[in-house]
C-alpha cells in the first residue's frame, strides 16, 4: 500500500465512525492519522510498529492498526463498519458536496441508501423541502451525482501507468516476445483511462493466466477482456498476427478521427481499417513506413488526436515535443510554511539534488487560512528564511513567489506593498467556486490585468473524476493572457493536469507560454512534472514555449522584464 492508500483507510474510518457517532476522540485521532500519513516522505507499509510510533502524532493503537493492514490487507474495526453500513452509503461519502450530517439525514430520515437512490430524490425534488436542504443544495448535489456517474470505472493515468509498464515486462518474460506495446488511449496519453489496452504479436493469451498475469474474462475476435489479479484493473490485449504488427498498431492506437483522415485521405492505398483486415500489401510494413508510404512524417502517437493533425502535420513540420528533461526550475510548491509537508530547506535541496537550477517557492496566501496562509508579517519571516537558504544553496536558487488566492471579485490577496516584493505571483482560485460561466471569466480576467500576476494557476479549479471545473471562456481567458503577458500554468497534479491540453495549441497560437508546474505539497510531488509534461505533449508544447525550461539566468530575466513593465 502506498502512503495515500494507508491514509485514505483511516480517513475512511474516521468519517464511517463519524456516520455511526461513534467517540468523537477516535473520530479526530484517525482524521489526523490521515493527515500524517499522506505527509510521510517515507514508505509506512514498510515501517515495523516503533518505526511508525517514532511519525510525531502516531501512537500505539493508530500503530497497530497500520500493522493490521501490513498482515490482513484490512482492520478488524474498519471491516465491522463496513460490515453494518449498506455499501450505498459508503459510496454517498464519495461524493463531494455531501456532508456527514447531510448523509445521515438521506438515510436516516429519508431512507436513501445509495448514489442512484439520491439522484433519483433529486429529479423528483425530494430535497428541496428537508432541512438542510433547499433548492440550490438539491441543484448542486445533483450535479455532482451526474458526474459522479460518468466517472465510474474510471481511472486517472497516473494510476495505471506503472501497472502496464510492468504488465508489459511480465508478459514480454513470460512470451519471450518484443513485439508488444501499450496501445489505444493509454499510448496516446489520454488523462483519464478506462483500461490498461495492449496490442500482442502472439495469439497465446491464455498462457498469461496460467502464468497469474492476469485474469481472462472474455474472448471475442482476437480482443481479449482481462483483469489484472492483485487490484483488478481492466486489461484489452487485442492479439495479432505477428506479419502485421506496424499495421495493427497504428490501427489499435487510433483514434477513430485520426485513422479515417490517414486512410480515406492521406494514405495512397484504400484500406477498409474498420473491418480489421490485413491486405497482403501491409505485411512486414513497420507502423513507420505506413507515414512513410503516406508521404508524412511520423506523428507521435500522443498527438493524433489533436484536431486535423494530420493536414497540420502536412503544410509544416512535427514539432520537437518537450520532453522532461527540457525543465530547469520547479514552479509551484508548498512546505510547512503553509500546507506542505516538508519544510523549506528540505524541499528546496531535494529539488536541487534532482538537477534542477531553481525553485518557485508558491506557499498558499493569507485568504487559504484553511492552508495555513501566509499573513503580511509571515511572509517577511519566509522571505528571511529563503534569503539563507540562497546563500547556502547557491548556486541553486529559491525564487519568491506565492499562490495568491484571487478574492471573490478578482483582486489578489495582500495590498499593493507586498505584492511587489514577491519575484512571481500565481493567481489561483480557491474559494468560491460556484460560479456562472460570466462570473468565472470576468473574476480570472480581473485577475489577469492585474500587473502582478505573472503565471494564471490551474485555470478551471477541476479535480478530474472528482470535481468539474467552474466554466469559462477559455478564449476570452486566453486572448487576456496573452494582452497582459501572463503566462498560463499547466497544473501538473494528475488529478488536474489544468489547462486542459485541448486549448494548449491556442494558446500557443495567441503567444501565450505555457509553465508546467508540479503543485508539490511533498517531496513526491515535485514529481508529478512527469505528468504535466506528458499532457503538454498532448497540446503539442515545445520547450521554447515552456518558461520553465529556461535557465535559472533567463527566468529571472523574464521575471525582471515583467516587473520593469509594472514599474513603467
Amino acid at each position: 500500500m502506498t502512503n495515500k492508500q494507508i491514509a485514505q483507510q483511516f480517513k475512511s474510518l474516521a468519517q464511517l465512525m463519524e456516520l455511526h457517532e461513534e467517540n468523537s476522540y477516535k473520530i479526530r485521532s484517525y482524521s489526523s492519522a490521515y493527515r500524517i500519513f499522506r505527509a510521510a516522505t517515507e514508505p509506512v507499509y514498510e515501517m515495523n510498529l516503533t518505526q511508525v510510533k517514532q511519525l510525531k502524532g502516531i501512537g500505539d493503537a493508530i500503530g497497530n492498526k497500520v500493522q493490521e493492514l501490513r498482515l490482513n490487507g484490512e482492520m478488524k474495526i474498519m471491516k465491522g463498519y463496513l460490515e453494518k453500513t449498506p455499501k450505498g452509503i459508503v459510496e454517498l461519502l464519495k461524493i463531494k458536496g455531501l456532508g456527514i450530517g447531510k448523509i445521515k439525514t438521506l438515510w436516516l430520515q429519508m431512507g436513501i441508501q445509495s448514489p442512484g437512490e439520491l439522484l433519483y430524490a433529486c429529479n423528483e425534488n425530494r430535497l428541496i423541502t428537508v432541512k438542510g436542504f433547499g433548492t440550490k443544495t438539491q441543484s448542486n448535489i445533483k450535479q455532482q451525482l451526474e458526474y459522479y456517474f460518468l466517472s465510474i470505472d474510471k481511472f486517472h493515468y497516473a494510476r495505471l501507468e506503472e501497472e502496464a509498464e510492468n504488465i508489459i515486462l511480465d508478459i514480454q518474460e513470460v512470451l519471450d516476445t518484443e513485439l508488444i506495446s501499450l496501445t489505444g488511449d493509454i499510448r496516446r496519453l489520454m488523462p483519464v483511462l478506462t483500461s490498461i489496452e495492449i496490442l500482442l504479436g502472439s495469439n497465446d493469451v491464455k498462457k498469461l493466466e496460467e502464468e497469474d498475469i492476469l485474469t481472462i474474462e472474455e474472448e471475442k475476435n482476437g480482443i481479449w477482456k482481462c483483469k489484472t489479479i492483485e487490484n483488478d484493473f481492466p486489461v484489452i490485449i487485442y492479439s495479432c498476427n505477428p506479419d502485421y504488427w506496424g499495421y495493427q498498431l497504428l490501427r489499435t492506437t487510433g483514434n477513430e478521427t485520426f485513422l479515417k483522415d490517414f486512410f480515406e485521405v492521406f494514405y495512397p492505398e484504400k484500406i477498409d481499417w474498420k473491418k480489421n483486415p490485413t491486405p497482403e500489401s501491409l505485411k512486414g510494413i513497420s507502423e513507420e513506413e505506413l507515414f512513410e508510404k503516406a508521404d508524412l512524417p511520423f506523428i507521435p502517437a500522443e498527438i493524433r488526436d489533436v484536431h486535423k493533425i494530420l493536414y497540420k502535420i502536412k503544410a509544416r513540420s512535427v514539432p520537437q515535443l518537450l520532453e522532461e528533461t527540457d525543465i530547469k526550475g520547479v514552479l509551484h510548491a508548498h512546505t510547512t510554511w503553509s500546507d506542505g509537508a516538508t519544510s523549506l530547506e528540505e524541499l528546496a535541496t531535494y529539488v536541487k539534488s534532482l538537477g534542477y537550477e531553481y525553485l518557485g517557492l508558491t506557499d498558499h496566501s493569507q485568504a487559504a487560512f484553511y492552508a495555513n496562509g501566509l499573513k503580511a508579517d509571515r511572509v517577511l519571516e519566509q522571505f528571511k528564511e529563503v534569503d539563507k537558504l540562497n546563500e547556502k544553496l547557491a548556486p541553486f536558487k529559491i525564487l519568491k513567489g506565492i499562490e495568491s488566492d484571487i478574492l471573490h471579485n478578482g483582486s489578489l490577496d495582500y495590498p499593493e506593498e507586498i505584492l511587489k516584493q514577491f519575484d512571481f505571483i500565481i493567481a489561483s482560485v480557491h474559494a468560491h467556486l460556484r460560479m456562472d460561466k460570466h462570473t468565472a471569466t470576468q473574476r480570472l480576467i480581473t485577475a489577469i490585468k492585474n500587473p502582478y500576476t505573472t503565471i494564471l494557476g490551474h485555470p478551471t479549479g477541476r479535480l478530474l473524476l472528482s470535481r468539474q471545473g467552474y466554466p469559462i471562456d477559455h478564449e476570452a481567458v486566453i486572448d487576456a493572457c496573452a494582452k497582459h503577458n501572463v503566462i498560463i500554468e499547466l497544473n501538473a497534479n494528475p488529478h488536474r493536469l489544468d489547462l486542459d491540453y485541448t486549448w494548449i495549441p491556442y494558446a500557443l497560437e495567441k503567444g501565450v507560454k505555457i509553465t508546467i508546474n508540479p503543485d508539490a505539497h511533498s517531496l513526491a510531488g515535485v514529481h508529478d512534472i512527469h505528468f504535466g509534461v506528458l499532457a503538454a505533449r498532448k497540446g503539442m508544447l515545445t520547450a521554447a514555449e515552456c518558461p520553465n525550461t529556461l535557465s535559472l539566468e533567463d527566468f529571472e530575466a523574464l521575471l525582471a522584464k515583467k516587473k520593469e513593465a509594472v514599474s513603467a
